[in-house]
């Protein structure tokens, strides 16, 4: 029984998704166009992140162990 009602509640939240194009609910319209920008945006490059909002991932690893500096705000608990 709980696995029939765990399925469910997956199959639910799995049918959640949107697949439609992004719209402003009727009524409203899309923000106001950001000062200085030559054409208005759409709602899929509002959508867009900045490089600075999700940066690219380091990869340089670590290739020998090295002392942890000390860190003044890692306290116990009191």
């Amino acid at each position: 029984m709980r696995i029939l009602a765990s399925l469910t509640a997956l199959l639910a939240l799995a049918a959640c998704g949107q697949k439609a194009e992004l719209t402003p609910v009727a009524g409203n319209s899309l923000p106001p166009m950001p000062y200085g920008a030559e054409v208005q945006p759409d709602a899929a490059d509002l959508l867009q992140l900045d490089p600075q909002a999700a940066p690219d991932r380091s990869v340089e690893l670590r290739t020998r162990s090295e002392e942890r500096e000390d860190d003044p705000f890692d306290l116990p608990p009191e």
